[in-house]
């Protein structure tokens, strides 16, 4: 994928820089954009300069308008009511664009029509792969726009939807969440199974059985009707607290106890804790728990996606040259996702290796299990459009 690169159009790049932040600035200098919104913010504080990306200038100036925050942090700016705060979130997410995928980042991560990512296969403790520098894995989705086949071509984007619960039902072998997954949407499957059909329900409790999370008697109903999926994830944030191990579904183990953790749960030996040390104690004893609650799901799906990712390239074959294919290659991957390049008249014959992959992969990690993990795909000249 490094070798190939994803095809990249700097001046379809440029010109949506330039339609959300204004012509390229003079470096060192703010796009016009950002400095707009800045003056506006000043304005709506009574006139006054502020600096938006300082927080200390922000708060000072919400509690001298008789609103104080403990911080500047979006979630926290959309619970007020005042006039800066849309220009804020404004302005937050433009200065995010600029920093992370400016100019500056066109300049150094684009050449010859091509973006490279550097990869780190295995960057993240749970398997899902980094990068180093570049931010592959985080494009915004109006830069895709700048991702552009080359003439003749086109991209078959493969998406896993709802891959974790999906490998938490493999994990588990419940079989009414197995059920569930049977579809294509298990949100909904789960909501007309146990939530009197309010997907959105069905989809906060088993984020909170995946994740951690006190739902009450979401997770209740969730227990009782899906005990063996429910009952997977509490064993391995027991673990998780009681300074265990646990592991993904191909043998990928969790980071053992740091030397502090140990020391914060009194398992490093010691005096016995006093009542504000054993609360430390139960914080990080959940903290943990929490994480290895996932850990043995997201870790399972880094499985999954990695032998996709072997089981993809073994089919198309041969591309010819790494750095100048001429046959169907990758040249994209995050987490759940995949991107082919490839002819046009090749489209059809990807599409359909990416789902005899997606099978396979599903057999090889997880067995004789009635669990399907399947892919929406989409052809498309633009990534933007796949989505």
């Amino acid at each position: 994928m490094a070798a190939a690169g994803l095809p990249w159009r700097p001046e379809v790049h440029d010109a949506v820089l330039t339609e959300l932040l204004g012509p390229r600035p003079r470096a060192g200098t703010a796009p016009r954009r950002l400095t707009e919104l800045a003056a506006r913010i000043g304005e709506a504080f009574g006139g006054q300069r502020l600096n938006p990306d300082s927080p200390a200038q922000v708060l000072k100036a919400f509690a001298a308008a008789g609103t104080p925050l403990p911080s500047t942090r979006s979630h926290v700016l959309r619970g007020v009511d005042h006039p800066a705060v849309p220009l804020l979130l404004a302005y937050k997410e433009l200065s995010r664009l600029h920093a992370a995928y400016g100019w500056t980042w066109l300049d150094a991560w684009v050449a010859g029509g091509r973006f490279r990512p550097e990869y780190v296969p295995g960057g993240v403790v749970s398997g899902r792969w980094a990068t180093r520098g570049g931010g592959a894995l985080q494009i915004p989705h109006a830069l895709r726009r700048a991702v552009v086949a080359d003439p003749g071509w086109t991209f078959v984007v493969a998406d896993a939807s709802q891959l974790e619960p999906r490998v938490l039902a493999a994990l588990s072998g419940d079989d009414g969440l197995a059920r569930a997954a049977a579809g294509g949407d298990l949100y909904a499957a789960l909501a007309a199974d146990a939530f009197a059909g309010d997907r959105a329900r069905a989809k906060t409790a088993l984020l909170a059985a995946m994740y951690g999370g006190d739902v009450g008697q979401l997770m209740t109903v969730l227990r009782r009707r899906f005990p063996a999926a429910v009952g997977y994830v509490e064993a391995a944030a027991r673990a998780g607290e009681e300074g265990g191990l646990v592991r993904s579904r191909l043998g990928r183990t969790c980071p053992a106890p740091s030397s502090g953790w140990l020391a914060a749960t009194g398992r490093a030996g010691g005096a016995d804790p006093d009542a504000e040390a054993g609360g430390r104690a139960r914080r990080a004893a959940r903290d943990r728990g929490r994480f290895t609650r996932n850990f043995v799901v997201q870790a399972s799906a880094a499985d999954w996606a990695l032998v996709l990712l072997a089981a993809v390239r073994r089919r198309l074959g041969d591309p010819g040259r790494p750095d100048r294919p001429t046959g169907p290659h990758l040249v994209f991957f995050q987490h759940d996702e995949v991107v082919v390049h490839c002819p046009r008249a090749d489209a059809d014959r990807v599409a359909g290796v990416l789902g005899e992959a997606a099978e396979e992969s599903g057999r090889l990690v997880f067995g004789d299990t009635s669990v399907r993990f399947p892919l929406a795909v989409a052809v498309v000249d633009c990534y933007a459009d796949a989505k």
